[in-house]
């Protein structure tokens, strides 16, 4: 069942915009190696703090179980054991220093929508190595693990 839902979510991925950092000329690699600073920046200011959650079980109120010839008995109440969670509190903080840091270096996050499929037919699968200049039209084909933004005229 986990295998399942992990491939879906897997191949649901492909299916989502392109999430990225972006500044027009800036090579990938290089918005690469910066987000990687920010990210450890981030973790060294803001480390992890775990908390636990307890969710209580639910309550099962008593009940009363008769059979076929009319003997009844109540069935006591019961609740269900507690459910822990645990997480790490800090996370949406250490984003939102990445996303600073990014920004600070003139990097501004965007959403590039998927191209259609006839679009991603037409285009020859090649990996977008430095960030085009973005347009109303602009979007991003995925083959072969690689992604490529285009604007179609």
């Amino acid at each position: 069942m986990k295998i399942r839902a992990i491939l879906a979510l897997v191949l649901l991925g492909g299916c989502a915009p392109l999430g990225v950092f972006y500044k027009p000329g800036a090579p990938v690699a290089v918005v690469d190696r910066a987000l990687l600073d920010c990210r450890v920046e981030a973790a060294q200011k803001v480390p992890v703090r775990q908390v636990t959650r307890v969710i209580p079980g639910a309550f099962m109120p008593p009940r009363r179980v008769c059979d076929n010839k009319g003997n009844c008995r109540l069935l006591p109440g019961f609740r269900d054991p507690p459910s822990y969670v645990t997480e790490d509190a800090n996370t949406g903080l250490r984003k939102d220093v990445v996303t600073q840091c990014m920004a600070d270096q003139g990097y501004q996050y965007v959403r590039i929508p998927n191209c259609s499929a006839g679009i991603s037919q037409a285009v020859t699968p090649k990996q977008t190595t430095i960030y085009p200049r973005l347009h109303e039209s602009s979007c991003v084909v995925r083959k072969s693990g690689v992604w490529q933004i285009v604007t179609p005229q």
